[in-house]
């Protein structure tokens, strides 16, 4: 009240604001109730007196007022209930009202309060502040304590739906009733000590919750400065019997604890003092936040309010261009003005105070959202200090909003490290959130990254999925590069089936050689030595073709390796195909009249008959080869199981190789029949039950080969198919030649024409 006063004297003695025109005010005490405060906004619409008025001025409109109304502006109220009462009130009469603290949101409804103004911040941007300081310490669970009133109630709906939005959650939700019982009080004090919530934000006055808010608290203040010639003019305030003198009677008797003997009476807190007062006590001598104006806060929101009113008169009286380049400026005052045109300019209002603060308001009487942050400390003497800690300013960037230096902080006890408020720790990298049924988001469990995902950050609501090619780590916090999986020749695998095909080579070589040492005997002379040969020379070449499919897959080697598997084995089928016809013919020569079909089959046709067999396999991968070659390719269909990206060679046209294999199955049907026909000829003439055997083998292996082919994975797809070779080449081998070798080792003495001849 006494800054609005020194305020309005400040205004007056300014030569350059409204010039030649003196402001009156008059002073009406709303006691922060409705009724109160209606009974004064009716006496400030009608202009009557109503004796619980106190005033101080101008009571009714004299021939120099220049207003057309009792009152054309209002400044107040502090509270948020009265002054939504009253702006309603005198929002009809466009009667400008200027509120210096009632922070209410509900109040930015212009439908509703089309004439209020206010140099406070709404709470809308208090609570984008409390959200972002809140979420700054990263508290995601606290409490709410409130009060009964629009400024709690709304501000709490504000609150709560965006610390929502921020992914935070309440604990609980207390309201202090306006006339608490022990009981109730004992149960809020309860929630409040069994909660895990270690903060709590308060929507009320510091007088609501004054014990409560001494223990450490942070809170949003309005900016405070220093204005000069306020603290003198404050203590220059002395009582007196005048009327308007009532308010500063009653604070004198309060803070002096005497009576004065023309003080307030009855209506003071006075009538049972004694001591008497001499009014000339010296408030120097005094420490109470009356005489501390080193930052005022709500008392700079009226001096802006007061300004913003003063320079809205300003524009309107045109005193910027009346009498300019005169002596003295003067302002229009010929006429009357309506608060109608005072509101209309007051919107407008835009300047720049001597603190360098530009006031100014927005479509809904919003002035810039400004905000200190203020940290209650107590000091050795057990006295609150208020220490600035931040600041918030709703108009600047969002990421440059809030300033807060954590290291001015004190906490409760004294402490400087900042409290844990969570419902549920952070999950550490590697791990995700698992909310718990029926309870907050802010209550869950932490369960690890499933094999394949990771999550790199502390708190990760999910686990994501490394790309194609990649794989979590041991702790599931970064994708490494996925193990590239092939049969390789250092593998305990691959070192086995080289083994066995380096045997099959030497195995093959051997009996070549022996065959070649002993060429001349009836042995290996029988059914044509060349074809021999011929063979032995394609199962060296089967069992080297196996070592194509081992090691990391390349274009030649994807390329290759079928080609030659197929070839080599239908060369093979073709000597034992020429092999069972020679063995059928021969024995058919026997027979009267028969010589002539061995003449028929000579070693000529014998040659042409193998070539004619092999061509089309030839020419098939041929065209296979230069048409669709197997590629090398990274198969990551098994990643999701293992994190294994196998390296393969794909086929860009499968039914290639069922065709391959099904020429090779053709020739070996064919062959195991002619065998089949010739198994109950002389032992000693032939070799065709050897065939037969060694073709059951050879048909036995590829027919379990295909289902085990199709469903191995990975690189036991190309162990399958090394197998199959080497299992149906050492079958062809041992069955054919072992039992020559014999003869030819251990048995010389069957190697003989006579004992061929036997039989």
């Amino acid at each position: 009240m006494m800054t609005m006063v020194f305020t309005v004297d400040e205004i007056n003695r300014n030569s350059t604001l409204l010039p030649g025109v003196r402001l009156g005010y008059r002073i009406l005490d709303s006691c922060d109730h409705v009724h109160t405060s209606l009974r004064g906004a009716l006496s400030v619409v009608t202009g009557k007196r109503t004796e619980e008025h106190i005033e101080k001025g101008v009571e009714e409109r004299m021939p120099g007022c220049l207003a057309g109304a009792p009152v054309p502006a209002v400044v107040g109220l502090a509270s948020s209930t009265p002054t939504g009462a009253v702006a309603h009130t005198l929002g009809p009469f466009n009667i400008p009202l200027v509120s210096y603290f009632a922070t209410c949101t509900c109040l930015t409804d212009k439908l509703s309060y089309p004439s209020f103004l206010r140099t406070v911040p709404s709470d809308l941007f208090q609570v984008r502040g409390l959200v972002q300081l809140v979420s700054h310490f990263g508290w995601r669970w606290v409490g709410i304590l409130g009060t009964s009133d629009d400024y709690s109630r709304y501000g709490i709906q504000a609150f709560t739906q965006q610390l929502k939005d921020q992914g935070g959650c309440l604990a609980f939700h207390l309201t202090i009733p306006n006339s608490p019982s022990p009981a109730g009080l004992r149960a809020m004090a309860d929630t409040l000590q069994s909660s895990r919530a270690r903060v709590v934000v308060a929507f009320a006055t510091e007088g609501q919750l004054l014990e409560f808010l001494s223990e450490g608290t942070l809170g949003f203040s309005f900016p405070g400065v220093c204005i000069p010639g306020l603290g003198d003019f404050l203590l220059k305030v002395r009582p007196s019997p005048t009327p308007g003198s009532e308010f500063i009677n009653m604070f004198w008797e309060e803070l002096f604890g005497c009576r004065l003997d023309f003080g307030a009476g009855s209506n003071s807190k006075s009538s049972g003092l004694t001591a008497m007062c001499t009014g000339s006590e010296d408030l120097r001598d005094t420490e109470s936040s009356y005489s501390d104006v080193s930052r005022v806060r709500i008392s700079y929101n009226v001096y802006k309010a007061v300004y913003a009113v003063a320079h809205a008169l300003h524009q309107l009286l045109q005193c910027d261009s009346t009498g300019h380049g005169q002596a003295q400026e003067k302002c229009n005052t010929s006429t009357y003005f309506t608060p109608r045109q005072l509101l209309h300019h007051l919107k407008r209002v835009n300047f720049t105070n001597q603190f360098g603060e530009k006031v100014h308001f927005d479509a809904n009487g919003e002035p810039v959202p400004l905000y200190d942050i203020i940290n209650w400390q107590k000091v050795s003497s057990g006295d609150i200090k208020f220490k600035k800690v931040g600041s918030y300013d709703g108009s600047a960037p969002l990421s440059q909003q809030l300033q807060i230096d954590e290291s001015a902080i004190v906490w409760i006890g004294g402490q400087s490290q900042v409290p844990v408020s969570l419902c549920s720790a952070p999950c550490p990298p590697g791990s995700r959130q698992a909310r718990r049924p029926g309870e907050p988001p802010c209550c869950f469990d932490c369960l690890p990254c499933a094999a394949g995902a990771i999550s790199n950050q502390t708190g990760s609501l999910d686990c994501t999925r490394c790309p194609e090619f990649y794989w979590s780590d041991r702790d599931r916090v970064k994708c490494v590069a996925g193990i590239e999986d092939f049969l390789s020749f250092y593998d305990t695998m691959g070192i086995i089936l080289v083994s066995l095909s380096l045997l099959g080579v030497v195995s093959t070589t051997t009996v070549t050689a022996i065959f070649h040492r002993f060429r001349a005997t009836p042995v290996v002379k029988a059914n044509n030595s060349e074809l021999s040969f011929l063979l032995l020379l394609s199962l060296q070449l089967c069992f080297l073709c196996s070592l194509l499919f081992i090691g990391r897959p390349s274009a030649w080697s994807c390329g290759l390796r079928q080609a030659a598997f197929g070839v080599s084995f239908v060369l093979c089928l073709s000597c034992l195909l020429v092999k069972t016809i020679v063995v059928l013919l021969a024995f058919r020569a026997t027979v009267p009249g028969s010589s002539a079909l061995m003449k028929l089959f000579g070693p000529s046709q014998q040659r042409t008959l193998i070539l004619c067999s092999t061509s089309p396999q030839v020419c098939l991968c041929a065209g296979w080869l230069s048409m669709a070659p197997s590629i090398p390719f990274r198969n990551s269909s098994y990643q999701g199981l293992t994190g294994m990206v196998v390296l393969e060679c794909k086929e860009p046209w499968p039914p290639g190789f069922y065709l391959v294999l099904g020429y090779i199955g053709l020739l070996a049907s064919l062959c195991l029949l002619l065998a089949f026909l010739a198994r109950k000829l002389p032992d000693t003439f032939n070799e065709a039950k050897l065939i037969t055997f060694s073709m059951l083998i050879f048909c036995a292996v590829w027919i379990s080969f295909v289902p085990a082919y199709v469903s191995s994975p990975g690189k036991y797809t190309v162990a399958v198919e090394i197998f199959a070779i080497l299992a149906s080449s050492f079958g062809l081998l041992l069955c054919i030649f072992a039992p020559k070798c014999y003869i030819i080792l251990l048995r010389p003495e069957r190697n003989t024409k006579k004992t061929l001849r036997k039989g």
